[in-house]
């Protein structure tokens, strides 16, 4: 399945206002206010930061809450590990970079082609549901990351990165995580 090169690359401001339709009846919360969440949070280490774990086999990720609205993700990062590009199966979301640094790769448009920010410690990002990226550890030390959705996470799409555009090679659910 190819999809449209033009993910958004900023929170989608009907994001902050529109219900989905499929999250049924709870409205999802804004973008904007999971990166509140987010933010918060990673100013709160004495909350999560002994659950942190370090992993050289794969990103180590840890489930820190959860409810009907919307769910919290501590995730450890190596250097050299990624995500490779995905999506969130429609639910809005945010992170920050507590620790170290990252790197996030998103598709900008026809015009833009390629962005590729650089997510030091202290940043946050948020996006509506329809966003598509890859986040990786480039630096040369570890990072942690704190991660919030809204609806909570039902499915994930994962994609290649070809000449015509993102390509979904896969699917997975809350069974894999």
């Amino acid at each position: 399945m190819s999809l449209s090169a033009t993910p958004l690359t900023e929170p989608d401001p009907a994001a902050d206002s529109a219900p989905d339709p499929d999250a049924g009846a709870r409205t999802p919360l804004t973008p904007s206010t999971l990166r509140t969440i987010v933010r918060d949070l990673a100013e709160r280490p004495d909350r999560w930061v002994h659950h942190v774990r370090l992993s050289t086999e794969e990103r180590w990720y840890r489930r820190l809450a959860g409810d009907e609205d919307h769910e919290v993700w501590l995730i450890s990062w190596l250097p050299g590990q990624s995500t490779g590009f995905h999506d969130h199966g429609g639910s809005r979301g945010a992170f920050t970079v507590a620790l170290g640094e990252l790197e996030e790769l998103s598709l900008g448009g026809p015009d833009q082609g390629l962005l590729i920010r650089r997510v030091p410690a202290g940043t946050a990002r948020a996006f509506g549901p329809e966003y598509v990226h890859d986040v990786r550890n480039t630096a040369v030390g570890p990072a942690v990351t704190l991660h919030a959705y809204s609806p909570p996470l039902s499915s994930m799409a994962h994609y290649d990165l070809r000449a015509e555009g993102l390509v979904r090679t896969s699917m997975e659910g809350p069974e894999q995580w």
